[in-house]
Formats: structure tokens, sequence, C-alpha cells
């Protein structure tokens, strides 16, 4: 009784009332830093997807080579790795991949050689050099996305004209989701991105290949589009980069498809 009454004392003195509110106000702010926790730790879980699906792709490249079948060479940054998504197969390539063999009824293969990170000088260095002896019955390049931030305007616009002109005739190339309501970069990113965009089309157009329009295929709102890091797109969010991609393959497989 002793206790309960000691207990019950200090409940009601200034010190016991001042420990309550502190001990509010660090409830109040652990539950502010929730969202940044969740934030932080789904950074994590898809910088291990960067590994896990590098290995995924080197092991199914491998096989893809010593395959017959229709051979499709992807070009591209993490978007093209299935980054965020539920598996690597659950990212565009492989929900395309999935729609060419079924609607065809042809045995495709598909070569990814995207890597997480890569910039458009990544794709004229490392990537396009890797189609050289290959006869790849389509090509897709979707790439810009870390460029926007990491590289001068015009050394972008520079680079994204010389991938265009190396690109084989039955290539497909991809424009930039914009970033419309995304973050507070949206605002200042999305003239930006929109005018990329528009030098995509004109570069690709001049050239006679068509454009995949992920811009218009990938819009806001975002809510239930993205990964745990709120940067990549989840499975659902990877559906729209897909619709955009059929939606613009060359008349040779689209007669098919659509």
């Amino acid at each position: 009784m002793f206790f309960l009454r000691r207990e019950t004392r200090e409940r009601t003195t200034p010190i016991g009332a001042l420990h309550r509110a502190v001990m509010r106000m660090g409830e109040a702010e652990r539950a502010s830093t929730r969202p940044f926790q969740r934030w932080v730790d789904g950074i994590a879980y898809v910088d291990i997807q960067a590994r896990t699906y590098a290995d995924f792709w080197t092991r199914q490249n491998a096989d893809v080579l010593q395959a017959d079948g229709p051979l499709w060479v992807v070009l591209g940054d993490s978007t093209a790795q299935g980054l965020g998504a539920s598996s690597p197969l659950h990212g565009y390539v492989g929900q395309v991949l999935n729609a060419l063999r079924r609607r065809t009824g042809r045995p495709w293969r598909v070569l990814n050689l995207s890597r997480s990170g890569a910039q458009t000088r990544h794709v004229l260095e490392d990537q396009l050099p890797l189609i050289d002896g290959l006869d790849p019955e389509l090509v897709t390049c979707g790439i810009g996305n870390n460029d926007i931030l990491a590289t001068p305007p015009r050394r972008f616009r520079t680079h994204l004209r010389q991938v265009i002109e190396r690109l084989p005739p039955s290539s497909v190339m991809m424009d930039l989701t914009v970033p419309d309501r995304f973050w507070r970069i949206g605002g200042v990113a999305s003239p930006y991105v929109t005018g990329i965009n528009q030098f995509i089309n004109t570069t690709a157009t001049g050239r006679g290949l068509p454009v995949a329009e992920v811009s218009r295929h990938a819009r806001p709102p975002w809510r239930g589009m993205l990964a745990p890091d709120s940067f990549h797109p989840n499975n659902l969010g990877y559906r729209r980069h897909a619709d955009a991609l059929l939606a613009a393959l060359p008349s040779t497989h689209g007669q098919v498809l659509r």
C-alpha cells in the first residue's frame, strides 16, 4: 500500500506532470519520424534489389544467348532492371516480354543490358557496343532519368542525339516520366523534362524511330504506383511503362499486339 500511495502522489506533482508531458512529446516525435523511417527502409530495400536484380539479369542473359527465338535487346537504367517491382520480371521488361510471347505466340527472348544508375553516356560507352554482332528483332532504349540532375543540359541533349543516331533501325526510344506533382522538385523539373521529351521525340522521329510515350501513360496521381523508396515504380506503376511500350511497337509487331 505504501508503494501504491507513493505512485499516486507522484502522478499529481508538477514533476510527475512534466514527466508525462515529456513522454507524450517523445511519442509524438517518434510518430512524426515514422514516415521518414519507412522511406529510409524503402531506400535500403531497393538498394538490395539493385544487386540481386543485376545478378538475375546477368544469369538470364547468359541463358538467352544460348536459346532460340526472336531477340529483344533492352538498353537503359534501373527502370529497365525493374527496381521497385516485386521481382525483376514484374518490371516493364518482364510484363512486355509476357505480352510479346502471349500475343504473338513466338518464343521471344530478352537480353537486358541495362544497369542501375546508368546515364546516357553509359549507354553510349557500355551498352550499345554489346549489340555488335547481334541481330535483334527489337531494341528498346529508356535512358535519361539519371541525367536530369547530373548532366549539363547541352551535354545531355548531345548524348541523347548520339544514342538515337546509333540505335538500330528496329529500335523504339522511350521518353521520360514527367515528375508532375512528384516530391517538391516536380514543379521545378517538369518543364525541363518536358523539353527533353520533345527533343527525344523530334530526334527519334527524324530517324524514323517510334517513341514510347511513358510521359503520357505514367501520370499522377502517384499514390499506389510507387515502390517503398517513393521513387521507383512498383508493379502497377511499371504497368504504365509497359502499356506505353506496347503501344509504340512497330507495325511488324504491333499488328499482332493490338
